[in-house]
């Protein structure tokens, strides 16, 4: 499912999870002023059409009442796929490929980052290390699956 959202365009299956994406968020607590979906780089979203982790964001604060900052933080770097690379290889494709447009939407503010999957966390950490240096007070992170 999860792959059709990402390379298909399947935002319709976000509709059934809807309801399964809030509960797996109320079970686990997570702090949050406000929510962030991991950025496409331009070029990437323009070539598919969305971002699916915005899709994914915009479900989840509707689900649970929080807003979406969307566009503030930016992938400024066209990095490589990671599906590919090693641990150590996604941790250097990510260093440095994301910007916040203005940090005054994160300042003292409890941050969730949101994407579909998470693997080794370099994508999560890269975007956490930007914001927590726009004065986030905390960021943490919401997926719908973990690869180990």
């Amino acid at each position: 499912m999860i792959h059709a959202l990402k390379y298909r365009g399947a935002s319709d299956i976000l509709k059934p999870l809807a309801g399964r994406i809030a509960e797996s968020w109320h079970r686990h607590h997570l702090p949050s002023d406000v929510l962030v979906p991991v950025p496409l780089h331009a070029n990437r979203e323009a070539k598919r059409g969305y971002n699916q982790s915005v899709l994914v964001a915009k479900t989840l604060g509707r689900q649970v009442g929080l807003p979406v900052a969307s566009g503030v933080l930016v992938r400024v770097r066209d990095t490589a796929s990671q599906t590919c690379l090693n641990r150590d290889e996604r941790k250097r494709n990510v260093d440095a490929a994301f910007s916040c447009v203005t940090c005054a939407p994160f300042t003292g503010k409890y941050v969730t980052l949101v994407d579909d999957v998470a693997t080794t966390g370099a994508t999560l950490d890269a975007c956490a290390t930007v914001l927590l240096t726009c004065g986030a007070q905390s960021v943490n992170a919401f997926t719908l699956a973990r690869v180990p």
